[in-house]
């Protein structure tokens, strides 16, 4: 009867494993790809960046005291909310192509994304 026991909880554990593991991989099969652009003494860092499609792109403001947006004007899109240092923004890019922005506020700070 031990044995008929041990051997019923090993096939469980194998399972309960096995079913840990599959959880695992599913939930990190669908995340998408994140890249990052710094901004720092009023400047996108990297200025320009080559994304694959699907790619997240976040926007950190490590200024000390400046608010700063990330709108991408040309594309007709509104001028999105300000954020403060330690907050970021975020977007997605599914189609490829070149996608240039600058800062609401601060017109002279520029970049541009290139998803492929």
């Amino acid at each position: 009867m031990a044995y008929a026991y041990l051997k019923t909880n090993r096939i469980t554990s194998g399972l309960i494993v096995a079913w840990l593991l599959a959880t695992s991989l599913s939930a990190h099969a669908g995340e998408m790809p994140t890249a990052e652009v710094e901004i720092l003494k009023y400047q996108f860092i990297p200025q320009e960046i080559t994304i694959p499609a699907g790619t997240t792109l976040r926007w950190s403001n490590n200024e000390k005291r400046q608010y700063h947006s990330v709108w991408f004007e040309q594309a007709g899109d509104p001028e999105p909310g300000y954020f403060f240092p330690g907050e970021s923004y975020e977007r997605t890019f599914d189609t490829p192509g070149v996608y240039p922005y600058h800062c609401g506020p601060h017109p002279e700070m520029t970049g541009t994304v290139r998803v492929e």
